[in-house]
């Protein structure tokens, strides 16, 4: 089993990566939590795979389990299912001393968080992230967040969960496009901060060989947002570089209404998009929109989007986090893994869409 500690101030907890760990996932929670009661919170796609397999291995090790089961999409990430998931737990007559556990991608990652924060003021929870955008990426730094029908994310905050489960070999159970979706976001840490994995999913020869190194291109990543939480847990300098492409990707998962585009197909269009215009403008190393455009469609993600309406692209950019005041952090590269934060005035995004 490889394993990762984030290491913080406040909060610090182990991440856990090994091909077939959902097979002891009982035993591996029996070793770090003496909690009663544990809720299970995941959606119907991830329910018919694995949510009776969890609730079982816990109940064979003497937890008593309830388990919430949504309907998928970024669309349970809203205020009207978070009220749902408050009254069922508190009808299961959960405590602060008692544990919750987000078993989904990045969707139930987010809403479960929010709701262990919140809920009497903190529950521990639990991450067994079950897609690889969460289980690379969301999971990982405490990031918790719901939806406003004006944008993602918009009401969130920073809560840590006790540990992170991954089992790669969940992976194979999901849709091919979520694979890829995922996808999106390991070419994301090879921009910002690693060529070297870049140049690896370059090499890999097709989807058996992709999984054969699924395990490592994991730990690498996780080493990578590891590195970059810890050195920066609110997301106020070194962390924003998390955010490549996704300035540009949420305004166009919020342009069409989350039914287009999944979060990492977003970022696909994100990544390049901003990297053709900072080539353009002399910011970037020539040749690495070239190079991003050939591995973007290696794992089938667009990678062209054109705008009918910019003004309302402009409108959810201007809802982004990432805005300070009259500017907002952008971030671009220097090249292939090296990623910079470039802080420019909210009227000059223009040019990079």
């Amino acid at each position: 089993m490889k394993e990762l500690g984030i290491n913080l101030i406040e909060n610090s907890y182990p991440i856990y990566i090994k091909k077939g760990l959902i097979d002891s996932i009982g035993e591996e929670i029996k070793k770090i939590s003496t909690n009663k009661k544990i809720a299970i919170i995941t959606d119907e796609n991830v329910d018919k795979f694995y949510g009776e397999k969890v609730k079982n291995k816990l109940e064979e090790n003497n937890f008593e389990v309830f388990k919430i089961v949504l309907k998928p999409g970024e669309k349970s990430k809203s205020f009207d299912v978070l009220l749902k998931v408050y009254d069922k737990l508190l009808d299961f007559g959960i405590t602060r001393g008692d544990l919750i556990i987000a078993l989904g991608g990045g969707v139930i990652g987010d809403l479960t968080g929010f709701a262990a924060a919140t809920l009497l003021r903190g529950i521990p929870f639990i991450q067994i992230p079950t897609s690889l955008l969460a289980q690379i990426d969301s999971s990982i730094g405490g990031k918790v967040a719901v939806d406003l029908p004006r944008g993602k994310n918009l009401v969130g905050n920073f809560y840590h969960p006790k540990a992170v489960f991954i089992d790669p070999n969940v992976l194979k159970t999901l849709d091919k496009r979520f694979l890829y979706d995922g996808m999106a976001e390991v070419i994301k840490y090879g921009c910002i901060k690693d060529k070297n994995l870049f140049d690896d999913l370059l090499k890999y020869d097709g989807e058996e060989d992709l999984f054969y190194h699924m395990e490592d291109i994991i730990y690498a990543c996780c080493s990578i947002k590891k590195e970059v939480v810890e050195k920066d847990e609110k997301d106020t300098g070194d962390r924003m570089l998390l955010n490549f492409g996704h300035t540009i990707g949420h305004a166009i998962e919020k342009y069409f209404n989350f039914e287009k585009y999944t979060h990492g197909e977003a970022v696909a269009l994100g990544m390049y998009a901003i990297t053709k215009k900072s080539e353009d403008m002399g910011i970037t190393k020539k040749g690495t929109c070239e190079n991003i455009k050939h591995i973007l469609k290696k794992y089938k993600l667009q990678y062209k989007i054109n705008f009918e309406d910019k003004d309302k692209i402009l409108e959810a950019i201007n809802l982004d986090k990432k805005n300070k005041g009259e500017f907002i952090n952008v971030i671009l590269l220097n090249y292939i893994g090296e990623g910079v934060i470039k802080k420019i005035n909210k009227e000059e995004i223009i040019k990079f869409i």
